[in-house]
């Protein structure tokens, strides 16, 4: 498959890298001030000169960055950092490759969380499809579990959806830390940014609950005028800031842990720091990331693993891809 990759950041460059071993070309790469395309049909870019030329000279070629859009492509990579209300541009940049009855693949949340509804819309009138598995859980099959078993028979879905709280919340219980002394350490790990809000004060957590439910909501519903879309604003969300080391202590002599939990379920989306057992299976440590999935017949299933990462996250969209051939 050909492929127009928009964003040359980590989980971009990690596209770039593998598609190739898994049999994909690609034919353009583009950040938000350059791009290089390739030259005519049947070529495809020097990734390797590409990406040298983005860490050393902070562009990945000459070409403009809309060059990409118009690409000879079967498949629009969208791995452009995530953005909340419009989603813009990652949202412009799905729209145009679905206008050409092109398919896209997203790593992007934004347009999956905030515009679901344009989204469908967009695809319903494309012979393009649009995949996402990569914007929940990094390479857990999150997403492709719900739709082999179908929307309809997902009567909930929980789990610890973001690396960076549960590093911080698994340490502060291990070591008996304070909340800033285990953060500082995670800054210093480059496991959590140098703003970490977004992951502490639970957003990125809710966002892909936000996309679970969308996901629920119309798969479920009959028509899709009848499917509820939710936003971030229809989230109750609460972060880790406000967990004491006291409260984790106390947990553990109860065989409890604390973790920050996100849930879709009853129509509602939730994420909050939650009492789980110890040997839960959502007790995971570390970066790690799990999720639970009830379903109307199979039970309760489970997927574990990296929930993040230029590989990980990659790995689904190449996994995305490969239902698309």
């Amino acid at each position: 498959m050909r492929l127009a990759i928009v964003g040359a950041g980590i989980v971009g460059r990690a596209v770039a890298e593998l598609a190739p071993d898994r049999g994909h070309e690609v034919v353009a790469i583009g950040d938000s001030t350059s791009a290089v395309v390739a030259d005519g049909t049947g070529e495809s870019v020097d990734v390797d000169a590409a990406l040298s030329r983005k860490a050393e000279r902070g562009i990945v070629g000459d070409d403009a960055p809309d060059d990409v859009l118009a690409a000879d492509y079967d498949a629009l990579v969208e791995a452009t950092p995530t953005t909340l209300g419009d989603a813009e541009p990652g949202f412009a940049h799905v729209a145009a490759a679905l206008e050409r009855d092109r398919h896209a693949v997203l790593a992007n949340k934004g347009p999956v969380a905030e515009r679901f509804g344009d989204l469908r819309a967009a695809a319903a009138d494309s012979a393009g499809e649009v995949r996402f598995e990569a914007t929940v859980g990094g390479a857990m099959p999150v997403l492709s579990t719900i739709e082999d078993h179908g929307a309809a028979h997902v009567d909930a879905v929980r789990g610890v959806l973001n690396g960076t709280a549960n590093f911080v919340l698994s340490r502060m219980a291990a070591e008996g830390l304070d909340y800033e002394h285990v953060l500082a350490e995670a800054q210093d790990l480059g496991v959590a940014e140098a703003d970490p809000a977004f992951d502490v004060d639970g957003t990125d957590a809710a966002l892909k609950c936000v996309i679970l439910a969308n996901v629920l909501s119309f798969g479920a519903a009959d028509n899709i005028d009848d499917a509820r879309e939710f936003t971030l604003d229809d989230a109750d969300v609460e972060g880790i800031r406000n967990v004491a080391g006291s409260a984790l202590d106390l947990a553990g002599e109860d065989g409890l842990t604390v973790r920050l939990i996100g849930e879709v379920a009853d129509g509602s989306v939730r994420v909050a720091p939650r009492l789980v057992k110890r040997n839960s299976a959502l007790s995971v440590s570390g970066t790690t990331n799990a999720a639970q999935i009830e379903t109307a017949s199979a039970g309760t299933l489970t997927v574990s693993g990296r929930g993040a990462g230029g590989e990980e996250t990659a790995s689904a969209v190449l996994m995305d891809l490969n239902r698309l051939q």
